[in-house]
């Protein structure tokens, strides 16, 4: 799995694409015309999702009419519209349908002009618009570069992954991460974060990573990673800037102390490098797991730091592992959570959890409870390549939410407080964590 959107990790540059400005004619004169790329903007939706999408010159082949795509771009009010697709059709001619609601519209295409007719004048409303494409009938096959929308509306406007520009074609298609940059006591070291994670039924999709634990130097949380396997995931980053593992010098390298049962434990790179520790776990959804980190400075320049998980209802607490830091003198700092999609195939839909029962302890052994956040979002989010996520407070939890192209976006940078959760402080064993 790649990490790319932690809280902590150094933004990308936000990159700012113009709008394509050619102009189709239509009787009420110039109209605003949109050019949507498939390669950020499309996902297969049928037979089911996932699997085979877009080839790596940024085309959808259509060859079996069992397949849908679904494109997807937001509109911030009320429009008329109409579409059009650009591309090649296999063969002489070919036939696309585009569906929008419950209506299809059949557009042709043939090898000799990129684009095709539009289909006839569409009302969409403020948010997502979703316009699924299908092989026409009796039809070899055609190749489609661009979803083409047009209106005569001169206000709206129209967001979605314009260009690859910063590879973003990739991270759009991944979807935007959300993050809670807990507000922590400043006054004193603190040495453990307490932190519980929820995921409502149906919300556990393939390629979600709901990070419990992040702090100044690594992070620690949950995952799906296929339809049968999910894993329990802690790492540290190297003080040595790389994506290469191989290029770490020995006295920068981060070192395994211990792991628990099963834990695979080995360097990581390609996004920042250090050591990282898993284990497979078939954790499910609708139950509470509880997240423990101990970073611990050993007074020689290193830091130590240890992770524990455990299933809330059972009452138990599994070793994942403990990693040495070298160059590194602190206690406990930037404590924050954040949820993010790893998988291009599974950006269209939806992924949420629960963060609650938010605690630290400090260097006295006294817990502080943590009742306030900060809502963040990556540069997918910030950028305005993709506006589906959300967060927020509920009760005794927050919440964080995205992919699924919903259109409810919850502002960024807002700050949220949960109710007291203080009857769960946490009653750990300290003698009894494994070691």
């Amino acid at each position: 799995m790649m990490i790319r959107s932690m809280y902590v990790q150094l933004p990308r540059p936000v990159m700012i694409a113009f709008v394509a400005t050619a102009m189709w004619c239509t009787t009420g004169g110039a109209a605003q015309s949109w050019s949507v790329p498939l390669a950020g903007n499309a996902f297969r939706s049928a037979p089911e999702p996932g699997g085979r999408s877009i080839g790596r010159d940024g085309n959808l082949s259509l060859r079996d009419e069992s397949e849908t795509y679904s494109v997807f771009f937001h509109v911030d009010q009320a429009a008329t519209i109409k579409l059009a697709v650009q591309g090649r059709a296999v063969g002489e001619t070919g036939t696309i349908n585009l569906r929008l609601d419950q209506a299809t519209h059949t557009v042709e295409l043939s090898a000799a002009d990129r684009e095709s007719g539009q289909t006839p004048s569409i009302e969409v409303k403020a948010g997502y618009v979703q316009v699924d494409l299908s092989l026409g009938s009796g039809s070899n096959g055609v190749n489609v570069e661009h979803l083409l929308v047009n209106s005569a509306d001169q206000e709206v406007q129209l967001d979605y992954v314009k260009t690859n520009d910063g590879n973003m074609f990739y991270w759009g298609r991944r979807g935007p991460s959300v993050h809670l940059a807990y507000r922590i006591p400043r006054e004193v070291d603190l040495t453990y974060a307490y932190s519980e994670i929820t995921v409502p039924s149906g919300q556990d999709t393939i390629g979600t990573y709901f990070m419990a634990n992040g702090f100044g130097e690594g992070y620690f949380g949950m995952q799906v990673n296929s339809e049968t396997e999910r894993r329990v995931l802690f790492s540290i980053w190297s003080p040595f800037r790389t994506d290469n593992p191989n290029e770490i010098p020995e006295e920068d390298r981060v070192l395994t102390l211990a792991k628990g049962k099963d834990v695979v434990a080995k360097d990581f790179g390609n996004e920042g490098s250090g050591g990282q520790s898993f284990f497979r776990y078939p954790w499910k959804a609708g139950r509470t797991y509880r997240f423990l980190t101990e970073v611990k400075p050993n007074g020689k320049g290193q830091t130590q730091y240890t992770s524990w998980f455990g299933d809330k209802e059972k009452g138990e607490w599994l070793l994942v592992a403990s990693f040495q830091r070298p160059k590194t003198d602190k206690h406990l700092t930037g404590f924050h959570s954040f949820l993010e999609n790893f998988s291009p195939a599974t950006g269209h839909l939806q992924r949420s959890a629960h963060y609650a029962n938010q605690w630290v302890c400090d260097v006295t052994s006294q817990w502080h409870e943590i009742r306030q956040a900060k809502f963040t979002g990556d540069n997918t989010a910030r950028g305005r390549h993709r506006l589906d996520y959300a967060g927020g407070s509920h009760e005794q939890h927050f919440f964080l939410k995205n992919c699924g192209f919903f259109s409810e976006t919850v502002e960024l940078d807002q700050t949220f407080q949960r109710q007291s959760s203080s009857s769960h402080k946490p009653a750990i064993d300290w003698d009894e964590l494994p070691r």
